[in-house]
């Protein structure tokens, strides 16, 4: 984690999972990634390429700008309006969380968290795990994501 933020708090629902009795998690609408995809383009001078909503059991939805420096591809959490940057297009990430782009903070104005690639690869363990669900803790210990980036955006089934 870079610790300009302090312990990262990951809400109930982050990891896409719930038990029997818990409410489900939000839901981050995908216009509004879109929305602000758009503007993040502009602010890069580039094009918006692919935007894939999410498919379960993939916790996030995924999208391109192609600009002069070439593709940046942007995870958006399907659940909480947090944002990751990786290289490539894959079905599980556990450390391949880059830094993001300098346009990148346009996605701010539009209510997103951009996370450092510091904060992504940090150990689950730095982060403030106290609010996650009986369910999420099961699937956590089955999964054992290394980082903060691999529970958060998770293609857990």
């Amino acid at each position: 984690m870079d610790g300009s933020r302090g312990i990262f708090r990951l809400e109930r629902g982050v990891t896409g999972f719930h038990g029997r009795n818990d409410p489900p998690p939000p839901d981050t609408d995908p216009k509004e990634c879109r929305s602000a995809w758009y503007a993040a383009a502009r602010s890069a001078k580039g094009d918006v390429g692919d935007f894939t909503e999410q498919e379960r059991p993939q916790s996030f939805h995924v999208a391109t700008i192609n600009d002069r420096r070439g593709m940046h591809i942007a995870l958006f959490h399907a659940h909480y309006p947090l944002v990751a940057f990786v290289g490539d297009q894959l079905y599980v990430y556990r450390t391949e969380f880059l830094a993001p782009p300098a346009w990148a903070t346009a996605l701010g104005r539009f209510g997103f968290l951009v996370l450092t690639a510091a904060e992504l690869l940090s150990p689950l363990e730095e982060a403030d795990t106290s609010a996650l669900s009986q369910a999420e803790w099961r699937q956590i210990r089955h999964w054992q994501p290394g980082t903060l980036g691999a529970a958060l955006f998770n293609s857990w089934d």
